[in-house]
This record gives C-alpha cells, structure tokens and sequence, in this order.
C-alpha cells in the first residue's frame, strides 16, 4: 500500500500515488457512501471511470449498485500454457489471419447463431436476458473493441501462453443499463443522499429489484466465460490448422467487473470489483499490460486490505481520445515494431491502444508485490484486436 486518505467518512487505501484529480473525486464519492464498509480500496491501475475508478474495490453493507459493476459486466481475462516453447514469424501471421476468420472483432458478430450449446443455461426466467439471448447467440465467441485482445505469448517457464480479454458484449450493457436506470428511479422517489450526479445509485438487497439484478448479472458473468472459452476454442483452432495438433493445461479464468458476497472482517459483505481481480491466497490470476509490454500469471497474497483484489492491467495514463490527439503514430509503431510483435497499430485510430496511453506494467506490478507474486512473465509475440 502507498498511501491512506482520511480525509472521508471511510479511508482510501490506495496502491499507487499518481491517482487523477477525476478519480479521487469518484473514490471519495465511494468512501461516503453510508452503505460503504470498511474502507475503500484502489488498485494501482487505476483511472476515472463512470461513477466509480476503473481498478477500485468497493465493499457494502446489503446493497448492490449496479455501477459499480459497470456496463461490461463478467468482463475479465482468460490464459491457456500450451506445451509448445515456440512460434516462429511467419507462422504467427498465418495464425492471425485464420484467426480472424473465426473470431469476429470490433462491432461485428458471427453471421450465423452459434450452437446453444455454448451458453449459459436459465436465461427464460430472466427479463432483460431473454430479450437480448437471440443477439447473444451470434455474439458468443466474439472480441469486441476497446482494450479487448487476443495475445500470443512466450511465457519466462519457456511455454507458449495465450491470453484473452473480453465481456459480455451488448447482454451486459443491457443488463447493466436497465438496472441502473432503475435504481436511479427509486433513489430518487425515496430522495436518497447518492444523487444522480454521484453516478452510484443501489439497489437493497431485499428489493426485488436487487434480487433480479443479480441473477441476471451472474448470467452475464457466465455468459462472459462461454465468450472466452469459445474464442479459445477457436484461436487454438487456428493455431493447430498451422502448427498441427498441440498439448495443452486447463485455462485460467478471472472476472473483474463483478459483485460477489463474501466474508471480510468477519463480516458478509457485498464486494463490488469494477476492473479488480480476486486475489485470495494462493489463487491464480492475470494481470496483463498493454499492448507491446509485459503480462503476468500471478498467485494471490490474500492481502485483507485490498479485499484480496489486484490490479487487471497496467491501466489508462491517456483518455482515448487525448491518445489519439497527442500520441505520434510513427514513434508507437517503431517502439512495436523493434520489440518484434505482430501488432494492430496500423492507424491514428488505434493510438487509443498504443503503448504509451497505458501505464508503465512494471510499476504497476511494483507497486502491488503485497498483494500478488509473479508466477510467470509473459512477453507479446502476437496481437488481435477490434
């Protein structure tokens, strides 16, 4: 931990000392809370968001607030070691381009329903679920934009990994619009002290309401996972029509964008992680940087004053649109191109994800050696992205 604000109804612990003047604002809104418990916990990628930072952890006391999940509900990484030590250039093109074949990106979808095999079952007894299941069909296996990526790796254990980012597409952005519009409307018709502006209105737990978000959300959180494992299923699929048949290890899979119940402190709390991995002891995770850097396969410390959470990236230093303004295309492919990674860098467009809009990873990782151990340190080799 770096550094503890006490200025708040409750305390800020914080793992990082460059936190934004927009973020801080949004942690001290969370330490008022009067359902807030504890403290509040900031990760050290962490960055503004929408009500709440990216990267924070927030604790309640019988209430849900959807925001604090955010719109990507489930959103979260999963990472496969297969058994081979490695890939060489051409071959990792030839891996792209079959890949994107399969693994639609950006807004696109798959032009057929996949199998429903593939999803989560019980979505009929879910109203916004069911609304938008047909559309989830041709989406299941898809990357979507924004930070989302595929990631061919070498792993420091001499294995070659990959990696993936992704939600819950337009399922979870529905689910998570619908219910926080609906705890804005009944704040509001109790006259609630977490104003609109606040961007944190809460759902309590005995509501009905709350009960609905929550088994909608856990749906979206599975359906998260199906989305990852089919893309899986289908990057190992086009590195075997290359490479031919492999070996390998059973996937790593962390959510964080999330509520859970859980018992901190002796008590059973409402953990909201809204860009935040689980972290208990010994639990492995991921934490990757940004595109061009560094990724690690963590083991969790358990520490309690993070709610056992860690970072999930190395986090924003650059709002997209300032990266676009103020970054040099030039200069953020050469730094890709002398690391040798295949790269999706092609446009001005794209310097949202360039390496400089991201924080250095390795203080990031430097500054949370409390709250996780390195396990593995993976280097890129090949990117897909929206």
């Amino acid at each position: 931990m770096k550094k503890v604000v006490s200025t708040e109804n409750r305390p800020i612990k914080m793992w990082l000392t460059d936190l934004e003047d927009g973020a801080l604002a949004q942690a001290k809104n969370l330490a008022n809370l009067p359902f807030a418990f504890k403290h509040i916990a900031i990760m050290p990628d962490s960055h503004q968001g929408y009500g709440m930072p990216i990267g924070s952890i927030l604790a309640s006391k019988q209430v849900v607030v959807p925001n604090a999940v955010g719109v990507d509900i489930g959103c979260g990484m999963c990472s496969l070691r297969t058994h081979l030590t490695s890939i060489d250039k051409d071959d990792l093109k030839k891996i792209l381009s079959i890949a994107r074949t399969l693994i639609p990106v950006g807004k696109n979808s798959h032009d057929e329903r996949q199998e429903e095999a593939l999803m989560p079952a019980g979505h009929e007894d879910l109203k916004i679920v069911s609304r938008g299941y047909h559309k989830a069909l041709k989406q299941v296996g898809t990357l979507g934009g924004g930070n989302h990526f595929v990631e061919i790796q070498q792993g420091s254990d001499g294995y070659i990994w990959v990696m993936i980012h992704s939600g819950s597409r337009n399922l979870g952005y529905s689910v998570a619009k619908y219910y926080n519009d609906l705890a804005i409307a009944i704040n509001e018709r109790f006259h609630s002290v977490v104003t609109k502006k606040m961007e944190l209105a809460f759902l309590p737990i005995e509501m009905q309401e709350a009960k609905d978000y929550w088994k909608e959300m856990n749906y979206c959180i599975e359906f998260a996972l199906a989305n990852r494992k089919h893309m899986m299923t289908n990057m190992v699929k086009a590195m075997e029509e290359v490479l031919g048949e492999f070996g390998r290890e059973e996937i790593i899979n962390k959510s964080h964008n999330f509520a859970a119940w859980e018992k901190h402190f002796g008590e059973s709390v409402i953990v909201h992680r809204k860009g935040a991995t689980k972290a208990e002891l010994g639990e492995l995770g991921m934490i990757p940087g940004s595109q061009g850097t560094s990724s690690y396969i963590v083991r969790g410390l358990g520490n309690t004053d993070s709610f056992a959470s860690c970072s999930h990236g190395a986090g924003r230093r650059m709002g997209r649109k300032q990266a676009q303004r103020e970054l040099n295309l030039e200069e953020e492919v050469a730094l890709l191109d002398e690391k040798g990674v295949l790269h999706a860098i092609r446009h001005k467009s794209d310097l949202d994800e360039a390496t400089s809009a991201y924080k250095d990873i390795e203080q990031v990782m430097q500054n949370q050696t409390d709250l996780v151990e390195v396990v593995v340190k993976l280097e890129p080799l090949a990117v897909l992205k929206g």
